[in-house]
């Protein structure tokens, strides 16, 4: 049959041709498939009907797969609403009626082993030739990982076969034992879904209107999905149900299983390839946080453990040293003077995230997110082999109807030397790709705004929270110590920063979906790539800008009391907390990354079981019977148009902040790996019970999220070295304790870190401050000067008030340090990156040995059947040249 001349058409509005019957009650059509082709590239005219659909009635099966005569297989399932409830068939009145809604028809759809056949072929299906003969040897920790695999006996391992593309017309070249069994339930699901989205509903205005998708989104069908297989809470009572939900529930998905590992094969088999694996990624991914879970906790324990033998922070704590030390204000006029010595408690926390561990768990993570990247490559190669997805890019992935739909130009390609249709010239893809940089970039700078309304926020309501905070918090002086101005306005600030990012995450959602449409890609790969890159734009500015404000410019350009920096002209430049820029850090973190988890647990999880006991207790009320399967799965939810987009993108979120600033808390892996240990749990959850079974889907990799952890990795080398360079106090005790703690500069005899705080703290004249920011609270004591954060020399000095020594001696030392960290860390890298090959050699000889069986099985087949009808040609040839020359008998 002609791809390019065949059609086919399924009235998809729901008005298709009933029998009438007076024992069919529920409200169920079935539809056999033709075997006619959906055309590759757009429609045309000529449509052929399929079978008439007829009505059914159900048997009391819920949990059969099949029709009535048990052996056509239910491979799809459409649902529709009845408006007027005037069916042209009656509905008898018996005791157990079986759909609980009475408006909703179930279309059940059935494609024959012709149109299977047919399509597999159209779609590069790869299909089992024969058992994989290579031999392989097993590790020697299989003991050791046995304790964590599922019970074989349970779910059975699953066979390796080497495979190729579907051909018709060598179908005895295919390992095919049970027809009804070649085309697994996953392959046929997705075989229909590839004809209904592709199927010509009408045409108006000259514009022709196709396929499921547009007849969802306007609201014509409800719903189309295939069927699971049983209750995820009991086997399947029919025994042709191999009962594969409940086996994931209860081996996958069940909280008793947090600590084994996931049957990837089995979750591939069901749910298909893009789920499998994400569930591959994730996995992967938390098994790897446990070593730089393992090193991290080993990190902070140090910090704990030497945090006694922390001298300046012994010197805060001091009465007779920082309780001395009279400090500046922080703000204009409504701040007041304060004692060093608030900052005890803070210094000490400080000294467990701001130690020498530190530094070593910052470069240990710069290696550590290489061989993760590294290491993921060469998996993701075996699953690629092993899911007969290396060349699917290539062959199998099919140009999205959308595109199709416009493809009404026509372009000359270089490579063919034919015309194709395409949906826009050259010009039109200039157009369209100026108008979505500029969308992205005006969206990018809003959400740049919205940040800097929250630093205003913040610069303006320190002055409020100093004002007021002191005199109306009612309470004992220790809750004064830890409720401060620079406390309160860190906490509120971060709040409100997590709820105006949720806010921003709906809206970009709709806009990077609107672009990404209006850009028209032409693969579902390319459009959920293009989505991705878009949406992870967003999202870093989203989450991430409000952590880069404070790592690396809060505190930074601040000026000195008698001459302080404004922002805007007129709120003067925020001071870090009197503990540090790192605690804050590490502050808003917490909020952000805590306040993110628990919003996506709450929005993932209790929205669509709280939907779900809703809808079966609306159900339970209007009726007791039994219920069908489709109608079931029905009443679950819906996984939505972008699937596992938001699961990778929280992930990938959660990466950033693991790497790119775990400089400043050290056990963000261990948060993350137990984070993440649920996350599987409850997305399988999720999956199994909640929601319908999604339509399989062919996935090579896990797309544009691989070049976005690449370019995470790189930018966290930076980070970390800068926020151990700018952000921490580790650089100016280096440069004290080596130069600054003995002559010429200092006084001590030997290199020891006593005296520094008094060194790193400048002095200030308070004669020397201006009127518009001089402090309306009276001065108290005998004292004529305070002090602050900075290195500068005193007044009266001939360069009062500028940068002394120290200060250069710092910067020099913080820019040396990043460059040789950066050098080291990716020359480590770069060594790593060379010495790890992206594919395995036994996938290379796996992938080696398939090639070499499809030309043998496939190619030296065509051959012999050649060279067997060339032999019975010559034999016919050679009979009949003897017929004619041999001797009439006389």
């Amino acid at each position: 049959m002609n791809v390019e001349n065949q059609d086919v058409l399924l009235d998809l509005e729901g008005e298709e041709e009933e029998e009438e019957d007076d024992d069919n009650d529920d409200g169920e059509i079935v539809l056999e498939l033709n075997q006619v082709i959906i055309p590759t590239y757009g429609t045309v005219p000529e449509q052929q009907s399929l079978h008439t659909p007829e009505w059914v009635d159900f048997d009391d099966k819920p949990d059969s797969l099949f029709f009535k005569d048990g052996q056509r297989r239910i491979d799809f399932v459409l649902v529709y609403e009845d408006e007027s409830k005037k069916m042209t068939h009656k509905r008898s009145n018996r005791k157990k009626q079986k759909v609980l809604d009475e408006k909703l028809i179930f279309l059940k759809v059935h494609a024959p082993w012709e149109v299977l056949c047919t399509y597999a072929e159209v779609m590069h299906i790869k299909l089992p030739l024969q058992h994989n003969d290579l031999k392989t040897r097993e590790s020697a920790f299989n003991w050791f990982s046995r304790l964590f695999r599922v019970d074989e006996n349970i779910i059975k391992p699953e066979q390796e076969f080497f495979t190729a593309p579907f051909q018709k017309e060598l179908l005895s070249s295919f390992y095919i034992q049970d027809k009804d069994a070649f085309f697994n339930p996953a392959t046929r699901s997705r075989i229909v879904h590839f004809i209904l989205s592709r199927v010509e509903y009408a045409t108006k205005n000259n514009v022709k209107k196709f396929g499921i998708n547009k007849l969802l989104d306007t609201g014509i069908y409800k719903a189309a999905f295939p069927l699971h297989d049983s209750s995820f809470r009991h086997p399947s009572a029919d025994p042709n149900c191999p009962s594969e939900r409940y086996l994931l529930y209860r081996e996958w998905a069940h909280p008793k299983n947090i600590f084994k590992m996931q049957p990837l094969d089995f979750i591939r088999k069901y749910y298909g390839e893009k789920i499998g694996i994400y569930f591959a990624w994730l996995g992967f991914y938390t098994n790897m946080l446990t070593v730089a879970a393992v090193v991290g906790v080993g990190c902070f324990l140090y910090g704990c453990l030497t945090k006694d033998n922390c001298t300046w922070s012994q010197e805060v704590c001091d009465p007779n040293i920082g309780g001395n030390i009279i400090m500046c204000p922080q703000c204009d006029k409504v701040c007041t003077y304060w004692n060093l010595t608030i900052t005890c408690e803070s210094s000490k926390k400080l000294c467990i995230f701001d130690s020498f561990g530190t530094l070593v768990f910052a470069v240990f993570m710069g290696i550590w997110v290489t061989f993760f990247l590294e290491f993921w490559k060469r998996r993701q190669a075996e699953l690629e082999y092993e899911w007969d997805t290396v060349e699917y890019l290539e062959q199998e992935e099919q140009v999205r109807p959308e595109y199709e739909a416009r493809c009404t130009h026509t372009v000359m390609n270089e490579i063919t030397q034919q015309e194709e249709h395409v949906p826009y010239t050259a010009w039109g893809k200039c157009v369209r790709m100026t108008f979505c940089t500029s969308a992205i970039f005006f969206w990018i700078l809003l959400i740049i705004a919205s940040v800097v309304g929250i630093i205003v926020y913040r610069l303006s309501v320190f002055l409020v929270f100093s004002a007021t905070l002191s005199q109306h918090i009612s309470g004992t002086e220790t809750i004064r110590k830890y409720l401060t101005p620079q406390t309160a306005t860190s906490v509120t600030a971060s709040l409100i920063s997590f709820v105006v990012i949720m806010i921003l995450n709906i809206i970009y959602e709709k806009v990077a979906i609107l672009i990404t449409d209006f850009e028209l890609p032409r693969t579902q790969t390319d459009y959920e790539n293009s989505l991705t890159t878009k949406m992870f734009l967003f999202q870093f500015v989203n989450y991430y800008s409000s952590c880069f404000y404070i790592a690396f410019f809060k505190g930074k350009f601040v000026g000195h009391p008698g001459s302080p920096v404004y922002w805007l002209g007129k709120y003067r430049n925020e001071e870090c907390d009197p503990g540090g820029c790192l605690l804050e850090l590490t502050t808003q973190l917490a909020i952000i990354v805590g306040g993110k988890a628990i919003w996506n647990n709450v929005q993932e999880v209790l929205l669509p079981l709280v939907k779900n006991l809703i809808g079966r207790y609306s159900a339970a009320a209007r009726s007791e019977k039994v219920v069908p399967r489709w109608e079931h799965d029905y009443h679950l939810q819906p996984i939505g148009k972008l699937g596992l987009f938001y699961e990778y993108l929280e992930m990938v979120i959660q990466f950033g902040f693991v790497t790119l600033f775990v400089a400043s808390f050290p056990l963000a892996p261990l948060l993350a790996l137990i984070n993440n240990l649920l996350e599987i749990r409850l997305d399988a959850w999720k999956l199994t019970t909640q929601f319908r079974r999604m339509v399989p889907q062919k996935a090579q990799d896990i797309g544009a999220w691989q070049p976005i952890l690449q370019g995470i990795a790189i930018l966290a080398v930076v980070t970390n070295a800068m926020i151990i360079a700018f952000t921490s106090d580790m650089i100016p005790r280096l440069v004290y304790y080596w130069s600054f703690s003995v002559p010429p500069y200092g006084s001590h005899s030997s290199h020891t870190m006593k005296g520094y705080i008094n060194s790193t703290l400048s002095v200030f004249n308070i004669s020397d401050f201006k009127n518009a920011s001089k402090p309306f609270s009276p001065w108290f004591g005998t004292h004529t000067t305070c002090r602050y954060r900075d290195l500068r020399y005193p007044p009266g000095h001939q360069h009062q008030y500028e940068h002394n020594i120290y200060y250069w001696h710092v910067i020099a030392a913080k820019l040396a340090f990043i460059i040789v960290m950066e050098h080291v860390i990716y020359f480590v890298k770069f060594i790593i990156s060379y010495v790890i090959p992206d594919v395995s050699q036994k996938t290379k000889s796996k992938v080696k040995r398939e090639k070499y069986l499809t030309q043998k099985l496939l190619h030296e087949n065509d051959l012999k059947g050649m060279k067997k009808n060339m032999g019975k040609i010559a034999e016919k040839i050679i009979k009949g040249a003897d017929s004619t020359f041999r001797p009439k008998e006389e």
